[in-house]
Formats: C-alpha cells, sequence, structure tokens
C-alpha cells in the first residue's frame, strides 16, 4: 500500500504541473494588443506578429501538450498497476522468489486374496542434494568418502538432469544408520545435504509369484513420450497420472498393469529461490497420498504349492535322466470364475534386485540364453506343442462333423499306415492298443484313433478345416486376454498359415497335407499353446463347455482401508463348440479313465484323494530335445472347482514330470498329500 500512497501523489503533483504550466502559457500574451490611450475608439496596433518568440511560444505549447499527454498515458499505466492489478504482479513477483516441487508417494501393496502381504514397501534412509551444491567440489568429495561412493558418482546424481531443478536429487539410497548418524552430527561440514525418508518395495516372500506380481523401475524416456503421445491424442489429462522424470513406476507384472491404481498422488513442495534458481530455503508442504493396495485373486499357499510342484517335477524329471529339465510353469485356476489362484514359471527372479535400478550384469543374466530368460512367465508367454492334452478337442471335432462316432473302433498295431506305407506313422505303443473306440482312444492316448480323425478330415469335402475351427472355439490361438502383460496367442496352422509362413519354400512343400493334418490331431507339429490356454480349455470341458477369462485382480482396497472400492466381476470368455451334450460328457468320462484306468503307477498317485480327479497327460517332441512333459487335470470331477495345468520343457513322459506338481497342488488344497512316492513311467503318454 506505500507504494500504491507514493505513486498517486506523484501522480496528482504531475497533473497540477501541467496544468499550470497550461494556464500560464495561456495567459502570458497574444499575437495583438489594444491602444486604449489615444482617444474613445479601441484601435489595433501591431503586435508581435510572426516573430521568432511567437513560433517558440507555439511550439513549446504543443510539446508541452504532448509531454502532458505521455505522463498522462504513464500515470494511468501506474494507476493500472499499482490500484487494479496490484494482486497479480504481487503474484508474480511472489513466483519469482519460489518454486513448487514435488515429492514423491508411496505405492500401494500387492495383497493375496486373504490380504497376505506378497509386495510391501520398507522405510529407506535416503541422502539427497539440491543440484547447486555440484559446484562445491570439496564438500562432494568429503560426502563421496562417507557414502563410500566414487566422486563422479555422486556429483552426476547431484546434477541428474532426469529430476527438477529445484527438487532433492537423491544421492544414494538405503543408506547405514551409521553414516546418517554421522552426517547429521557434523551438519556443519554438510551444508546442503540432507537426510529424507522415502520408501522402497518389499517381498516378505522372495521370489514367490514374482512373475505375477512384476517389478519396478525408473521410469524410461520411452514411457515418457507414449503419455505426451497419448495427451496430444485427445488433448485431456483427466484422470491420468502425469509422470516426470525420476519417477518410480511398473515395469512388469502386476505392477504395469496397475499402476493406475498402485501409483499414488504426489506431494508438493514450495522453496524459496534465489535471483539464480538456487534454493534457499522451504516453506510450506502437502503430504503425499499413497497409492491404493489391491488384492490379487492368488492364494498364498496355493502360489506356493505350484512353485514347489513344479521344482519338484523338474527334480524327478532329472532322476529319470531329463537332465536339461530345468524350465516349466504350473497354473492352478478357479474354473467356476477364472480365478487364477496360482501361477508359477521356472527358473524364477528375484524382483528385489531392480530396487534402486538393475546392475548391468544382472541385466545380462536376466535376459542370457545361459540363464534360461527367467524374465520370461512362460504361463502366459511360452509357447509349446499341445501333445496328447488337445486330444480331447479332436474327439469333439470328430463327433461333431461325423468323422467318428462312440461306437466306431480302430485297430491299433502300434504302425499307422493310413496314409500309405511310405507315410506310416508310430503309436507311442509301438506294441499296439488293439481295438480302439474314440472313448479308449482318449484314455490310451492311443495315436492311430486321432491319425484318423485327421485324415478323415482332410478329405472330407464340407468341412476340411473342421479340426481347426473346433480348436479356435475353444480358445487356441487368441490370448486369453488375462490381465497380466506379455501373453502370446499361440497358433492353429491352416493351409493359408503354412502357404504364408514358408513362403520361401518350393509352391508343392507349402501346400497343406494329411501329415500336417496327422502331426496337429494329437497336438504335434505346428500347433503351438500356453499353459493358461490348457488351463482355460479344460475348465471349459469341466463347465459342459463355458469358459470364463482368467483373471488376477480381485479387487482395490480403499485408501482409508474401510474395505473394497473396486472388485472384479466374472466375465465369460466363450462357450466351446460341440455337437450335442453327450458328447462333452463322452469326453469328461474318458479323461477320469486316463487318470484312473490309463496306468497303474499313474492312478496310485491319485486314489488316495478323497475327490475324483479328471485330465489328461501329454508328451511333446521337438527334434533334438528330450520330450516336453504336459499334465492338465481338473477336481472334483463330478462338480469341478480346481484346474490345475504343468509343463516341463525336456521332462520327458507326462507322468515322469509335470504329474508330480499337479499331484501337489492338488494336495495342499484338499490336504493329502502324495504318497506314492516317484517311479519311472509304465508306458503312458
Amino acid at each position: 500500500m506505500d507504494a500504491q500512497i507514493v505513486v498517486v501523489i506523484a501522480g496528482a503533483i504531475l497533473v497540477f504541473a501541467i496544468i499550470a504550466a497550461l494556464i500560464f502559457m495561456r495567459t502570458a500574451g497574444g499575437r495583438f494588443t489594444y491602444d486604449t490611450q489615444r482617444g474613445t475608439q479601441p484601435r489595433a496596433t501591431e503586435g508581435e506578429g510572426n516573430t521568432p518568440g511567437v513560433a517558440f511560444k507555439g511550439r513549446f505549447t504543443m510539446l508541452t501538450a504532448a509531454a502532458g499527454t505521455v505522463f498522462a498515458a504513464i500515470f494511468t499505466k501506474l494507476w493500472s498497476m499499482q490500484m487494479v492489478s496490484s494482486d497479480y504482479y504481487e503474484e508474480l513477483a511472489v513466483q519469482n522468489q519460489t518454486r513448487t516441487v514435488t515429492t514423491p508417494a508411496p505405492r500401494g501393496r500387492i495383497l493375496d486374496r486373504n490380504g497376505e502381504p506378497l509386495v510391501t514397501n520398507r522405510a529407506s534412509l535416503t541422502v539427497a542434494a539440491y543440484r547447486d551444491l555440484a559446484d562445491n567440489e570439496i564438500l562432494v568429495r568429503h560426502l563421496a568418502n562417507v557414502l563410500g561412493m566414487p566422486y563422479t558418482a555422486v556429483r552426476r546424481n547431484i546434477i541428474d538432469y532426469n529430476q527438477g531443478a529445484q527438487s532433492l536429487h537423491t544421492v544414494a539410497s538405503d543408506v547405514r544408520r551409521s553414516t546418517i548418524a554421522y552426517i547429521q552430527e557434523h551438519a556443519s561440514d554438510f551444508a546442503g545435504v540432507e537426510v529424507v525418508e522415502r520408501t522402497e518395495r518389499m517381498y516378505p516372500h522372495g521370489s514367490l509369484a514374482a512373475h505375477v506380481l512384476g517389478y519396478t523401475g525408473t521410469i524410461t524416456q520411452e514411457q515418457l513420450d507414449a503419455q505426451e503421445e497419448t495427451t496430444e491424442g485427445d488433448g485431456s489429462q483427466a484422470g491420468r497420472i502425469q509422470y516426470e522424470s525420476g519417477d518410480i513406476v511398473g515395469q512388469a507384472g502386476v505392477e504395469i498393469e496397475y499402476e493406475n491404481l498402485l501409483q499414488g498422488i504426489r506431494g508438493e513442495q514450495t522453496v524459496m529461490v534465489d535471483a539464480t534458481g538456487n534454493v534457499t530455503g522451504a516453506t510450506g508442504a502437502i503430504p503425499p497420498e499413497p497409492g491404493s493396495d489391491i488384492k490379487l485373486t492368488l492364494d498364498l499357499t496355493i502360489q506356493k504349492a505350484c512353485e514347489d510342484g513344479l521344482k519338484r517335477a523338474m527334480q524327478v524329471a532329472k532322476q529319470f535322466g531329463h537332465n536339461n529339465a530345468t524350465k516349466g510353469a504350473c497354473v492352478c485356476l478357479d474354473c467356476t470364475n477364472g480365478e487364477i489362484l496360482g501361477m508359477a514359471s521356472a527358473p524364477e527372479f528375484d524382483p528385489s534386485v531392480f530396487i534402486g535400478g538393475v546392475s548391468t550384469d544382472d541385466w545380462n543374466t536376466l535376459n542370457s540364453d545361459e540363464g534360461g530368460h527367467p524374465m520370461v512367465n512362460r504361463a502366459i508367454a511360452g509357447e509349446y506343442m499341445s501333445a496328447s492334452t488337445i486330444k480331447p478337442l479332436s474327439a469333439l471335432a470328430a463327433l461333431k462333423y461325423g468323422i467318428m462316432n462312440e461306437s466306431d473302433t480302430v485297430t491299433c498295431t502300434g504302425w499307422w499306415t493310413g496314409l500309405g506305407e511310405a507315410n506310416g506313422k508310430w503309436c507311442w505303443n509301438h506294441s499296439g492298443h488293439g481295438p480302439m473306440t474314440l472313448k479308449s482312444g482318449i484314455i490310451m492316448s492311443c495315436d492311430p484313433v486321432f491319425y484318423e480323425i485327421g485324415k478323415g478330415f482332410y478329405y472330407d469335402e464340407e468341412n476340411p478345416e473342421g479340426l481347426q475351427a473346433m480348436f479356435r472355439a475353444w480358445g487356441l490361438g487368441s490370448k486369453t486376454e488375462v490381465d497380466l502383460p506379455g501373453e502370446s496367442a499361440g497358433r492353429v496352422p491352416d493351409a493359408a498359415w503354412k502357404k504364408e509362413f514358408f513362403a520361401e519354400w518350393d509352391d508343392a512343400d507349402r501346400n497343406w497335407n494329411p501329415g500336417d493334418m496327422a502331426n496337429i490331431v494329437i497336438g504335434q507339429g505346428d500347433i503351438l499353446v500356453t499353459p493358461l490356454q490348457m488351463a482355460c480349455v479344460y475348465a471349459g470341458i469341466a463347465n459342459g463347455g463355458k469358459e470364463f477369462t482368467p483373471h488376477v485382480f480381485l479387487s482395490a482396497v480403499s485408501r482409508d482401508g474401510s474395505g473394497d472400492v473396486v472388485t472384479y466381476e466374472p466375465k465369460e470368455r466363450l462357450t466351446g463348440d460341440f455337437g450335442k451334450q453327450s458328447d462333452v460328457e463322452l469326453v469328461e468320462d474318458a479323461l477320469v479313465g486316463v487318470i484312473y484306468d490309463e496306468s497303474p503307477s499313474q492312478a496310485a498317485h491319485f486314489t488316495n484323494l478323497d475327490v475324483t480327479v479328471a485330465g489328461k497327460s501329454g508328451t511333446g517332441q521337438k527334434n533334438g530335445e528330450d520330450d516336453y512333459s504336459w499334465f492338465v487335470v481338473y477336481a472334483p470331477a463330478d462338480d469341478p472347482k480346481y484346474v490345475v495345468a504343468s509343463l516341463v520343457e525336456q521332462g520327458g513322459f507326462g507322468n515322469e514330470a509335470s504329474m508330480y506338481a499337479v499331484r501337489d497342488v492338488l494336495g495342499v488344497i484338499y490336504d493329502q498329500p502324495d504318497t506314492a512316492g516317484t517311479s519311472a513311467s509304465d508306458g503312458s503318454r
């Protein structure tokens, strides 16, 4: 207000002076005078006329008027600035002296379905400094010595152009308390260095469920660019988190899939700055808000059973001589709603290596062939030949399109010559199974029964690709849309695919032939599926055709912890194709027979369970490698609830590896562990 009063007084004086000057010039004299002394008649006498003095007075008048106009304009502007817009300019002045910087918010926790923490946060003591401290070489060197870090690394972290100019820059995280105490006790030696408490991700169960949970890391430039492109695309920022360089965000698994829930709301801190932008102090602050906790469908006990069961399956495979059995997957889901109760992938990785930034050596190991690419979630991204686990769908296709009915028989001699002796194929049982129906063909996994089905489709003029249509109708060849990143779609090959995929081959070799059908009908050749896809197929069979979309998200917990604010609603994904209800029932009965009638050694692992189990084994063949072991089941067979699918790469026959993973998971679910021990396969496939 003092400045405003001064402006008013100065303006008033200026106006008064201008008016007085104008009046004086007006009354100082004119161009003519009147002589009244020489008679009664006034007579004009010649005045100064057009002399230099008169011209000067005229110019001065004009100059005075112009100056008055200029000063009047200046006064008006000053009046506007000081009286009308004073608040606005005061705000600008304050902004020149302050900056608003953001402070990071803790991420929400990730819990299992029962509220058991799978990912949480821990306090981390962090040494931080403002960017201008980098100019103090002595202090930076002293700080580097205390922290046990190279001088160049400390200075680089202080400068760090990925963080705001006035923000506190992280110099070192997870600093020992003894080091923190030394810095605080010698505060005068570390002027400008601050100790702040941040949060870091913590994994109370180590690597458990790492492929589902994922990991976090510093936001990448690509992610920032994508954010800008999204904002520019529709011009809207409502409801979106606006990230800044240096933010910690989800990079894989649930951490990235549900980033919008887990990411908190940044706080704000107002700091005082000098003319060069250096921070001189801090004022008010708005604390950050933590992200929302989310519950997953995972059950910690079942998740652990999937991982332990998969490890046991690989160990058993090695006992039987399959020394390369180091990779695989195991999935358990609730077939009544699509909830994933457990999902394991091997080899595993430790998400804690990403805290504070993963080292180059660790990153190379995690992405190397020698390390087995442990970051790949083989349950959803591993693509494998389905082997005999696909035979139930082949049987449904044969029944629907009339290729074979339930009473037809095929005699298995161990060597099938349906396409001529030159194109003969072995059954896995080289001794032969004898006469086989469709149902017994599923139970004994008799290959010639299904070779006949493949041949029948190839020569069927009306439905030559009815087999592929059946596979696709049950979800193969397309993503399940599970709420996890990185899912593969698999592949259902047909004539068009072969012609395009093998474009460099001769035309004759690119043609679809009976051998191609004989391969895919038993799950060999070019067909590719994921373990989760096969789990969904068997969930559909268990439900009489209905498949639900698999998912790991269960609910989001309110920020005040008073309850769930968002709950997942099960979604029906598809209804599998089949001719009659009796067709599905035939397959269901056959799958029970696989468990209890195919081989005595296999049945011994399931007879001590109180519930009846239905399922199918499979043995995938790949040139130059050991067989791939499959086993998929659902239980109880008469009222299905759980589906368990397991795949062990190069693990041998289905009951030489994967069966043990499946049985261990069921043992945990029903609290009835496997007591049959381990034994070599007696021939089941």
